[in-house]
C-alpha cells in the first residue's frame, strides 16, 4: 500500500478520482476536454500569469473551467505551481508535494522537484508534505486540462490547510522571489459557494467575482474572513492573486460563472463556479460575467 507522509523519495501519486469524478478511460477523458475548449470561442491576448478555475466534478465544472485553460493554447511555461485547498486533512500551512510525479488517465506529469525544494526551503509556511495530497480531488481536477494545453510542463502541487490571511499572504508572496526569472504560472482551485439556492449563491458568488475582476487580492481576503463560506478555495485564490501580482500581471478577466444547477436542473441546492484569468491584456476590460 503506497503512504504518502514521509520526507525522501516519493512515488508516483496515482489517480484518486479518475472513474468518478471524470473519466478514467484516456479516449473519453480527451472527448470531454475536446469538447468542452471547443465551446470557447474568446482568447484574450497578452500574458498569462495566473487563473482561476473550478474543481467539481468535471460534467458540471469542467464547462467553466475550459474557460480559462483555453486562454493557455499556445502558450508555453517553466513550470506550474497550483495551489488548492485541502478538502479532507487539516493541517497549518501548505502542503507541498516535493518529488516525484502525479499521474491522471492521460500520463504522469513531473514534479519541478528543484523549484518545489526551493519553495520549501525559501517560504515559511510551505512544509514538504505529501500525506494530504492522496485523496485530494482539487488539484487533479485540474490536472488534464493542463496535460491537454501545457503536455510535458512540470508541476508543483500545493495544498492549503488552515486558510487564515497570514498564510495567504505568506504564500503570496513567498512564491513570487523562487518564481522571479521563471515563466511560471500560478493556478488557484475553488468552486464558490456550495448549496444555497441558485439566487442567494449567485449574490454570494459576487463578492468573489467582483474582487477578482478588480484585482484586488486584498478585498478578498477581507471579504472571506467575514464569510469563509464564499469559496472553499479562497485562500488559494487570494495567494494566487498575490503572486501572480508580484510576477508582472496587472489585471484580471473573469470569463466564465455557472453553478451547478446549469447541468443538474435543480437550482435549490447549488454550487458556484468561475473562471478567470491573470495578466497583461491588450484590451480593455469588459464587466465581469457575475451572478446576478
Amino acid at each position: 500500500m503506497l503512504t504518502f507522509d514521509f520526507v525522501g523519495p516519493q512515488p508516483t501519486r496515482p489517480a484518486a478520482v479518475a472513474g468518478t469524478w471524470y473519466p478514467e478511460r484516456p479516449a473519453d477523458l480527451v472527448q470531454a476536454i475536446d469538447g468542452y475548449f471547443a465551446r470557447v470561442d474568446t482568447t484574450l491576448p497578452g500574458e498569462i500569469v495566473g487563473l482561476v478555475a473550478p474543481h467539481a466534478g468535471l460534467v458540471y465544472s469542467g464547462p467553466v473551467a475550459a474557460h480559462a485553460y483555453r486562454q493557455l493554447s499556445g502558450r508555453s511555461y517553466d513550470v506550474i505551481v497550483l495551489v488548492g485547498p485541502s478538502h479532507y486533512a487539516g493541517f497549518d500551512g501548505v502542503a507541498v508535494y516535493a518529488r516525484g510525479a502525479f499521474e491522471t488517465p492521460l500520463g504522469r506529469i513531473p514534479i519541478a522537484e528543484d523549484i518545489a525544494s526551493a519553495i520549501v526551503r525559501d517560504v515559511e509556511v510551505a512544509r514538504d508534505l505529501a500525506g494530504p495530497h492522496g485523496r485530494e480531488h482539487s488539484l487533479e481536477m485540474q490536472l488534464p486540462f493542463l496535460q491537454s494545453v501545457l503536455p510535458g510542463t512540470p508541476i508543483v502541487p500545493m495544498l492549503m490547510g488552515r486558510q487564515t490571511p497570514a498564510v495567504m499572504a505568506a504564500l503570496g508572496d513567498g512564491l513570487a522571489p523562487v518564481l522571479a526569472g521563471r515563466r511560471a504560472l500560478a493556478v488557484a482551485s475553488s468552486d464558490l459557494s456550495h448549496y444555497h439556492d441558485a439566487r442567494t449563491a449567485a449574490r454570494l458568488d459576487r463578492v468573489v467575482i467582483e474582487a477578482i475582476a478588480r484585482f484586488d487580492p486584498e478585498g478578498l481576503a477581507q471579504a472571506l474572513e467575514l464569510f469563509p463560506e464564499h469559496a472553499c478555495g479562497g485562500g488559494p485564490m487570494v495567494a494566487v492573486m498575490r503572486v501572480a501580482r508580484a510576477l508582472g500581471a496587472r489585471s484580471a478577466r473573469v470569463l466564465c460563472y455557472a453553478d451547478s444547477g446549469d447541468v443538474s436542473g435543480d437550482k435549490d441546492a447549488v454550487v458556484g463556479y468561475a473562471a478567470a484569468v491573470l495578466g497583461t491584456f491588450d484590451e480593455p476590460p469588459a464587466p465581469p460575467e457575475a451572478p446576478s
